[in-house]
């Protein structure tokens, strides 16, 4: 308890809200993992009012998920969950490998402070509800923008699952982030993967089989944000990152 007690007292106590909203497309229709809302460390808080924090994902202008600690100060989050590409397609409408579709995702400040915010992109296929690495995740292309201004890539981080960025601006109260992606598309490569099979009981016929029958691919993003208060030990103590912040611009190390 008394080390507890002096960590509330340091200037490096710092808080943080998380937001996770998880996209999952089938190549004939459109389904999906509910948006998981669910994670707060306890080991971080703070010194300032925690009903000051929120953060939302929004997908082509809409509230998808967002995660805002209770105004009542009752210690309860106000969560909202969505589901991402889930009106990507119109109704009746069939995804098609190749084809570009709007996906325009950015971050807003939900709460009553001043934050830095930090997007995790993961990209990965399943079938039989299983990840499945026969496909690459770089084949659903996810496509970024204004990367290397407003949002910096921690290649330190990322992975070819795992795209880290940080908005290198403060994001005040009430406002939101320049977009990070702006559309999706899955490489039409994957449709010259085919299997040719024989066809049992009929000599000489063969049957065409698309190796990605069956295979769904996936996009989460996960946002989470500091407040802006000693933001540099904030953010080492929140996410383990070493960053500069001068006049309200993150740099990485």
């Amino acid at each position: 308890m008394k080390r507890i007690k002096r960590f509330l007292k340091s200037p490096a106590a710092t808080m943080i809200a998380f937001v996770l909203a998880v996209g999952l497309l089938l190549f004939s229709t459109v389904g999906g993992a509910r948006a998981a809302l669910t994670y707060f460390s306890d080991t971080y808080v703070s010194r300032v009012q925690m009903s000051n924090i929120g953060v939302t994902l929004l997908e082509n202008g809409n509230a998808i998920a967002k995660r805002d600690y209770n105004k009542t100060s009752d210690g309860t989050w106000d969560e909202t969950t969505g589901v991402l590409l889930s009106n990507m397609l119109k109704k009746g409408e069939k995804f098609k490998v190749g084809q570009k579709y709007k996906e325009e995702l950015s971050v807003q400040n939900s709460g009553t402070i001043d934050q830095y915010v930090r997007v995790s992109i993961y990209k990965y296929w399943m079938k039989d509800d299983k990840k499945d690495q026969s496909l690459s995740p770089d084949l659903i292309g996810l496509n970024l923008v204004n990367v290397g201004s407003d949002w910096l890539l921690d290649e330190s981080s990322s992975t070819d699952e795992r795209t880290v960025l940080y908005y290198s601006k403060l994001l005040e109260e009430g406002k939101t982030s320049s977009l990070f992606a702006d559309s999706i598309k899955v490489d039409g490569i994957v449709a010259t993967r085919v299997t040719q099979v024989p066809v049992e009981g009929k000599p000489n016929t063969i049957r065409t089989v698309y190796d990605y029958d069956g295979m769904h691919f996936c996009v989460e993003v996960k946002v989470d944000a500091v407040q802006d208060h000693n933001a540099e030990d904030a953010i080492w103590s929140a996410w383990g990152s070493k960053v500069t912040v001068n006049d309200g611009t993150l740099q990485l190390k």
